[in-house]
């Protein structure tokens, strides 16, 4: 595929006129998926898909287009025609004061091998796991390509092996425990562990729910809650653009606010799924300090902040969000969890999550599936579904004890149109205080 699109790139740019640049991109994956529901295999398949963005750049005026490939000798005619369209339209377009693309040619390549299981060993597996519980859920897996090829000579491969399986053991009405198994090599072991967790939690759903009263409440977030909150604060959280419109969520950090001391927050391409390049063509670094300890660092830089603002980009997507989000682990012990937590709450999963108010930090969310009361460093009672509307400085300054020392690889599980290359790493976090509204 890599030779493919590089030959198709060098037959397009051979068709240029000297004032011309061509910036092309290709999004490609070979993948297995499998959706299971009520315990049974509902649909399997597997895809193979290739599209090419086309970007032509001539006198501060760009057009682009995307089209899909068939990975035959059709393909360069459908570019030749698309780049023959895009020439006819930069006519009619006006300058873009913001165009930034890299006239440094910066050429990489990654091929990350993974130890994938074959989809029918994935199914065997899970079945088995499953032991006859209602099993809800959907697997993915396979190679995700990202290339990406510009007319100034330079060339930049990203192909990686990576699978996540995204799953819910359901009970009954609005009883179930969520949760996912992902990474580059499938260890069936850990699976199983995996299942084992989600099976245990799943039969303490049927002692007698407890309904609590507002308040404050001990509690730890598991890796998947806290993904909810991370996730929020990357809507604009770590955005240059953000900072300078004053719309960041995170503006009183610019101001002197900071979160606990082992908060350190990163965007760490080395260790994710997403590549490291973008459609300009810069190359990122690999790594980018978000926060560190407590302390807010540097912003995600796109190309087009970069020229409207004066700065210099650390070749961010544009819409500045980290894309291989990685929070420092902690000394907690995830087989300490519960006696650490002692008496509070134990929060599997949130959702609904929102700001309540943007410019001082504030979210709100919705407890979901498996939330249990715990006395005594024991789960006691299952906790029916809770508001809770808190501060970030307190849930990740103030109030924060510590983080677990196990983190869980959690990739966006998303499959619109094809599979997504973001991620996060987190760990589970201890807080002494958590305000729930109703």
């Amino acid at each position: 595929m890599k030779s493919q699109f590089y030959e198709l790139a060098a037959r397009l740019e051979r068709e240029l006129a000297p004032t011309e640049t061509l910036l092309c991109s290709l999004s490609a994956e070979r993948s297995d998926f499998v959706r299971f529901n009520q315990a049974r295999v509902r649909q399997a398949g597997s895809v193979e898909q290739r599209y090419l963005n086309l970007r032509l750049v001539r006198a501060r005026r760009q057009a682009s287009a995307t089209v899909t490939l068939a990975g035959d000798g059709d393909d360069a005619a459908l570019a030749r025609h698309t780049l023959g369209r895009l020439r006819e339209a930069l006519g009619e377009l006006p300058e873009d004061p913001w165009l930034l693309f890299n006239e440094t040619p910066q050429s990489s390549e990654v091929e990350r091998r993974g130890a994938l299981a074959p989809a029918p060993a994935v199914l065997e597996q899970a079945m088995s796991a499953a032991a006859g519980r209602d099993l809800v859920g959907f697997y993915a897996g396979g190679t995700i390509y990202r290339g990406f090829a510009n007319s100034r000579g330079q060339r930049n491969w990203h192909e990686v092996d990576s699978f996540n399986f995204d799953w819910s053991l359901y009970r009954q009405g609005d009883q179930a425990v969520k949760t996912s198994y992902a990474g580059f090599d499938w260890e069936p072991r850990d699976f199983a562990d995996k299942m084992a967790q989600a099976g245990e939690q799943l039969e303490k759903l049927a002692l007698p729910r407890r309904t609590l009263e507002p308040g404050e409440y001990r509690a730890y977030l598991a890796p998947h809650a806290l993904a909810e909150v991370a996730g929020l604060l990357c809507w604009g959280g770590f955005s240059a653009r953000a900072r300078q419109t004053k719309q960041s969520p995170l503006m009183r950090m610019e101001e002197g606010r900071t979160l606990a001391p082992r908060i350190t927050l990163l965007e760490n391409i080395a260790g994710g799924v997403a590549p490291a390049f973008q459609a300009e063509g810069f190359v990122k670094p690999a790594v980018v300090p978000l926060i560190t300890a407590g302390k807010l660092a540097d912003p995600l830089v796109s190309p087009r902040s970069a020229k409207e603002y004066g700065l210099a980009t650390n070749a961010a997507n544009g819409g500045e969000a980290p894309e291989s989000l990685d929070l420092a682990a902690g000394g907690l012990a995830e087989r300490d969890v519960l006696q650490a937590l002692d008496t509070g709450l134990y929060i599997s999963n949130l959702w609904y999550l929102n700001f309540s108010d943007r410019p001082a930090g504030r979210i709100t969310g919705m407890t979901r599936f498996a939330t249990f009361w715990v006395e005594g460093g024991r789960v006691v009672a299952p906790v029916t579904p809770m508001r809770f509307d808190e501060s970030i400085y307190r849930l990740l300054g103030e109030t924060l004890i510590d983080l677990t020392r196990e983190r869980e690889l959690l990739p966006d599980s998303s499959t619109y149109g094809e599979r997504q290359t973001s991620s996060a790493r987190l760990p589970g976090a201890l807080v002494s205080a958590l305000r729930f509204t109703l």
